[in-house]
């Protein structure tokens, strides 16, 4: 078993908040897509003991966006959680600390993006099939989140949304806290695997078929794009029923290539993704029951990985929070995980760098004329998500207004 002691610390102490009768606070620093469909999910719970602090750099906005939330769920009956707006920039870590320490958050959602408006994989995918090149942009707001979570006392469960398969770990790596979770990506291919196990086995309930993978981003978005899997099979397993069942996974895994929207509304998976971390994070303890859910990046880790959260009374696993070992051991796991997360352009992630594959700073030469550095010190990524910005995305951006 691996536990995530750290984690487990955190709702240990949420559990006996929650026994004395008091709220549970969560936090959504950056309100854009994700962040907007989270706050419209969590405020349909239409839970009064949950209050919800929604933070970003300009009130206009926050202020735009709660008021429209809460109009449809005042129409739809469901608006029983309160809700709080501040004024934050997340590129101050100071800030950060203020405000956590003023609103003492349960859970944190980073759902912030450093260039806004725009998917990096609609540039990238189609030219270099690769992710990791964004990761230094991707790392920029959460690495100010954590410096700041480190200077407390009893930090908040934080769930970070912006490629956590990598940025999770180089913040760890760089000596500071390591965010719990991560969200999205392998979460979006569980239900097309139940989409496809439901049609193919006739199993019309999808509450009765249960998946366990561990992949990284890499994977999700090649399987769901394209079908197959490129040489580096997912660990994957399929039960109906709590009864394991075969099926050719190439069969299974070329149906998971589902159409879907390439725009924003694509968010609704990471903001999905977000709210069963906190939802089953919060039924475990409230229900004393056992939750399992996928999450990428956690405690550090590279890729993504099945997680148990058991507050069961009956619990003999020895760890409330862990790795979900029952069919894969973490061992293979984390090396299947590294394998797909090479091919995702990044070759490890140690002692506060990420490394880039020499494939992938190729293949950016050649595609943008882009010359990234092998190696980047989370104090660089800064610089080098600014070279991203001016030498890909700005002329990508122009490109695509051209010929629109």
């Amino acid at each position: 078993m691996y536990p995530l002691e750290c984690t487990e610390k955190k709702l240990t102490r949420l559990k006996d908040r929650i026994e004395k009768g008091e709220q549970v606070r969560i936090l959504i620093a950056g309100l854009g897509s994700v962040g907007s469909y989270l706050l419209d999910y969590l405020i349909n719970l239409n839970d009064s003991n949950v209050e919800i602090l929604v933070v970003g750099r300009k009130f206009e906005h926050l202020e735009k966006t709660v008021n429209i939330v809460k109009t449809a769920a005042c129409i739809r009956g469901s608006l029983a959680s309160k809700i709080s707006m501040k004024v934050v920039d997340l590129g101050h870590p100071r800030e950060i600390a203020d405000l956590l320490y003023a609103t003492k958050p349960d859970f944190l959602v980073n759902s912030s993006r450093a260039y806004s408006g725009l998917k990096y994989g609609t540039i990238s995918w189609h030219q270099i099939r690769a992710y990791g090149l964004w990761a230094p942009l991707s790392v920029k707001y959460i690495k100010n989140i954590m410096h700041a979570c480190g200077e407390m006392d009893s930090p908040p469960v934080v769930i970070n949304t912006s490629y956590s398969d990598a940025t999770n770990r180089w913040v760890g790596t760089a000596g500071l806290p390591t965010p719990d979770f991560g969200s999205g990506n392998l979460n979006h291919l569980v239900p097309r695997i139940k989409f496809a196990v439901s049609k193919t086995l006739g199993v019309q309930n999808l509450k009765r078929i249960d998946v366990t993978l561990a992949t990284s981003h890499f994977h999700d978005v090649l399987i769901s794009k394209e079908g197959r899997t490129e040489g580096v099979d997912p660990l994957a397993r399929i039960e109906v029923d709590g009864q394991t069942v075969d099926l050719d996974w190439g069969k299974i895994y070329s149906m998971c290539a589902i159409s879907m929207p390439t725009d924003y509304t694509r968010n609704m998976m990471n903001a999905s993704s977000n709210f069963e971390i906190f939802t089953k994070s919060l039924e475990a303890i409230r229900c004393r029951s056992c939750q399992k859910f996928h999450s990428p990046g956690v405690a550090g880790l590279l890729g993504g990985y099945p997680i148990q959260v058991d507050f069961s009374p009956s619990s003999t696993s020895g760890a409330r929070v862990s790795i979900y070992e029952k069919h894969f051991s973490y061992e293979d796991m984390a090396e299947n995980n590294r394998l797909s997360f090479y091919l995702d352009g990044i070759q490890e992630v140690e002692a506060g760098s990420l490394v880039f594959t020499d494939e992938l700073l190729l293949k950016v030469k050649k595609a943008f004329g882009c010359n990234l550095p092998k190696r980047v010190h989370i104090d660089d990524s800064e610089a080098v998500a600014d070279q991203l910005i001016q030498e890909i995305l700005e002329p990508q951006s122009m490109l695509t207004l051209k010929i629109t």
